[in-house]
């Protein structure tokens, strides 16, 4: 791994790579494979059970976002599309194809750091089209319940995320981290999704969590840690800012912005996504040249 003083192409993976895993929330189990793909092309699904059809990772196609953030084009759908789509911020991946045999993305051990490692072992291939940032305006700020996001300008993109759980382990905790300085794969791409144990019959009822296990998510008793030990004291809230990445990542370009949230969650992060896309007075594509580029960590 070696940081790049510049990034002003977009790049895709080398090579393919592939896993085999199982879905969160159906429990199907899935084979992942992720393919190099042209400039200009972005992030699109395929589902390789149903004749390759496709599915682009933008906000036009957000389905539905309660425990995950699905993706729908023509009645097929793409589930929890989060961590992989965060992982590809992450390592400066614009351009794969991810291609699926099933309805959803395996969950693997509930990170994003399988991703990165696969992508890690094939490396990355720069290409020859200008990367296109969406650069913010204007702020934007978004409140429901008690919840808020907001997005403001700046030079880099960098979050700042706050949860509040009634859990003696968890409580009210904050972390800001700066996507431009490699902060992800060293602070974010580890963090695990997390669950309560007295929510899983509940959650199985609503036809969620069936392919959840210790194996794949943080499992919170009324006292502690079922499974622990933790990667993070506090990966609780940096696994939130890990699916914010993602999320955000449906706008289809990186982003130039300070991101705050509090208490958000998938919902209020693709809404934030549609606001900006429905009012490009907020925003617009810049390139970036040799002085303007923004260190990024990417494989070489």
């Amino acid at each position: 791994m070696t940081y790049m003083s510049t990034l002003m192409v977009e790049q895709t993976v080398r090579a393919p790579v592939e896993c085999s895993g199982v879905g969160l929330h159906s429990g199907v189990p899935v084979h992942m494979r992720i393919v190099p793909a042209p400039s200009g092309s972005g992030i699109v699904f395929r589902r390789t059970d149903l004749d390759g059809f496709e599915i682009e990772a933008t906000g036009r196609n957000v389905a539905k976002v309660s425990y995950a953030t699905s993706l729908m084009k023509k009645g097929v759908l793409i589930s929890t599309t989060e961590h992989v789509l965060s992982a590809f911020v992450g390592m400066g991946v614009d351009n794969a194809i991810v291609e699926l045999d099933n309805l959803e993305l395996p969950i693997l051990d509930g990170s994003a750091q399988p991703i990165v490692e696969m992508v890690q072992c094939v490396g990355i291939r720069r290409q020859r089209r200008p990367r296109q940032y969406l650069r913010v305006l204007k702020p934007v700020e978004m409140c429901e319940g008690g919840k808020f996001i907001g997005i403001y300008p700046a030079e880099n993109f960098s979050v700042c995320y706050s949860i509040n759980f009634p859990h003696p382990l968890i409580g009210e905790e904050t972390i800001c981290v700066d996507l431009s300085r490699g902060d992800y794969l060293r602070e974010i791409a580890p963090a695990r999704t997390f669950g309560f144990l007295h929510e899983v019959e509940a959650m199985r009822n609503m036809g969620l969590i069936r392919g959840a296990s210790e194996e794949n998510a943080i499992v919170l008793t009324a006292e502690g840690i079922k499974n622990g030990p933790l990667r993070y004291r506090d990966e609780f809230v940096r696994h939130k800012v890990l699916d914010l990445i993602g999320d955000l990542s449906l706008i289809g370009h990186q982003v130039l912005g300070r991101v705050v949230a509090d208490r958000a969650g998938h919902a209020m992060h693709t809404a934030l996504v549609q606001r900006l896309l429905r009012d490009p007075s907020l925003w617009k594509l810049t390139t970036l040249t040799a002085n303007t580029a923004v260190p990024q960590m990417a494989t070489v």
